[in-house]
């Protein structure tokens, strides 16, 4: 219970019970079950539900507008502003909220280097939350635990429901970032992933300040040190790529750049499961055990076996779990600057090709541009594929402009050398509804061409309009696949479909008025 809430806002949490603080797995499981919250699996897994928004609310996100950010912010339609009076409002209210439930506390930390670690808190009305928390952030030691000092907090009370009205909101749901408070407030939606993501865009603000580099992209490392990064939006393959059996995982979501090399900001996964099979993925699979959660998967009533091809729920059901459920995970999370990055995409369109490799200008535009397509269930309001643009691949979660971040990678590819590929996992032989999903196997086969560097030995033809390099040949991938263009039956309607796509482009280019021509012309011609 909270006896006192109503003190400053970074000490929110501070009288919870001590029971109720960084408990262990088995214990936040145990109340799970207790209070009805799930049910476990046949492999050991906390099984849950998130009620109707079984995805991010990107339109519920709000800033508040403060003295010591607001020149900072990129104002607009993913910063959307919050006053700081309707802030204080909704933390009056989350406070009263609080005062008459039990809570759970994890202190931990954000960002696996210590140098640029941020320790943060994070409350919750229900167990599993705790749970999803204690396993998706850093977890710390006993000794690192007695000294703990949260420097941002998040409070999420799915419970309880904002007023627009009077709120300032534009739905029941709110997620409220306030870099002046150092607090999150979360509430209308039992989503888990909000938490998760209002750290990543807190980390996305301090870290350009202190010149690293933040990233929303997966990691690992070979055995010889050759760090790989994996940007991309959700559904695009950034878990599936980077947890390779012959390869060590750094992280598989979010990732710092700094000086000294690669860092992860967290302690744990969260997986796309629709579609999962162990024979695919085996290392998610074997991954989904006690201590798991699995959220909207669909389980049988009698044996607790999980349906992973069913889509009742949601197209985004997930699985969390510690990163070291992931056998042989870098532990901790840090490696040295990457020899290779990849941009993934899945492009509903099935224009681009599977596989092509960028100058660092093309690699610059593909940066800023970040295209690839929502797939069911990630937002709220997302049914079918759409074609969309996020600027760095992290559009929802930048505070600052797109530049800052767009800069930093510049730079970086620039002192260290790194290659840059981009990967198509959606569509080809025809748009969403016609063509076919590209083959797992044959992208795997693509990213160890690439690592072990035989993609060298073809030849590149740069595509008609986009301008990327197109290899003739890799080991076990069709060559007639690598042309996007060969494997379209009507190829009239490939051309239109590509110069569809190069307007969009072009489009949604024009609003990065301050690059430089070089960058503008590394874009599709038309």
């Amino acid at each position: 219970m909270i006896a006192n809430t109503k003190g400053r806002t970074q000490n929110a949490g501070s009288n919870v019970e001590v029971s109720h603080r960084n408990l262990p797995v088995a214990k936040l499981v145990e109340s799970a079950l207790l209070h009805g919250e799930g049910q476990l699996t046949s492999t050991g897994a906390l099984q849950i539900t998130t009620g109707k928004y079984t995805g991010r609310s990107p339109k519920d996100k709000f800033i508040v507008r403060e003295p010591q950010s607001t020149d900072h912010i990129a104002w607009g339609k993913v910063n959307q502003a919050l006053t700081p009076e309707q802030f204080d409002s909704l933390y009056e209210k989350t406070m009263n909220y609080m005062e008459s439930r039990n809570l759970f506390v994890f202190n931990g930390y954000a960002g696996a280097d210590q140098a640029y670690r941020l320790p943060i808190r994070i409350i919750n009305e229900y167990a599993w939350q705790n749970l999803f928390v204690h396993q998706l952030f850093i977890r710390p030691t006993a000794a690192e635990l007695q000294s703990h000092e949260p420097e941002f907090t998040v409070i999420a009370m799915p419970g309880l429901k904002a007023d627009p009205a009077t709120d300032g909101t534009n739905s029941e749901t709110f997620i409220v970032i306030s870099f002046e408070r150092k607090t999150v407030l979360i509430g209308g939606t039992h989503y888990a992933g909000e938490m998760k993501k209002s750290i990543f865009s807190v980390m996305n603000y301090l870290l350009p300040f202190r010149g690293v580099m933040p990233m929303h992209c997966s990691a690992n490392v070979g055995e010889a040190g050759d760090t790989a990064l994996f940007f991309g939006l959700s559904g695009t393959g950034k878990t599936t790529l980077s947890a390779d059996p012959h390869r060590r995982l750094i992280g598989d979501d979010e990732h710092g750049w700094s000086d000294t090399g690669v860092f992860n900001f967290e302690g744990g996964c969260y997986a796309k499961c629709i579609g999962l099979t162990q024979e695919k993925e085996p290392q998610i699979w074997n991954a989904i055990r006690f201590g798991s959660v699995l959220e909207n998967v669909v389980i049988d009533a009698v044996s607790g076996e999980a349906d992973y091809r069913n889509n009742e729920l949601t197209e985004n059901s997930r699985a969390a779990y510690p990163i070291e459920y992931i056998q042989g995970s870098v532990i901790p999370g840090v490696a040295g600057h990457p020899n290779v990055i990849f941009f993934l995409t899945a492009d509903a369109f099935g224009v681009l090709p599977p596989v092509s490799k960028l100058t660092k200008e093309q690699a610059m535009y593909h940066f800023l541009s970040g295209y690839t397509s929502k797939l069911a269930g990630t937002e709220r309001g997302v049914t079918d594929p759409e074609a969309t643009f996020s600027a760095c691949f992290a559009g929802p979660f930048l505070p600052l402009r797109p530049g800052v971040y767009a800069e930093m990678l510049g730079d970086k590819i620039t002192k260290h050398g790194a290659r840059v590929y981009l990967v198509n996992t959606g569509w080809s032989g025809g748009p969403y509804g016609i063509g076919e999903r590209m083959n797992l196997s044959y992208t795997r086969a693509m990213i160890t061409a690439i690592m072990n560097g035989s993609i060298e030995n073809a030849s590149f033809t740069p595509h008609s309009v986009f301008g990327m390099l197109i290899p003739d040949a890799i080991p076990l991938v069709p060559h007639e696949l690598l042309d996007p263009r060969n494997v379209w039956a009507d190829k009239s309607a490939y051309d239109r479909q590509a110069r569809q796509l190069a307007k969009l482009f072009a489009q949604n280019f024009e609003k990065f008025s301050d690059v430089s021509d070089a960058i503008k012309l590394a874009g599709p011609q038309l």
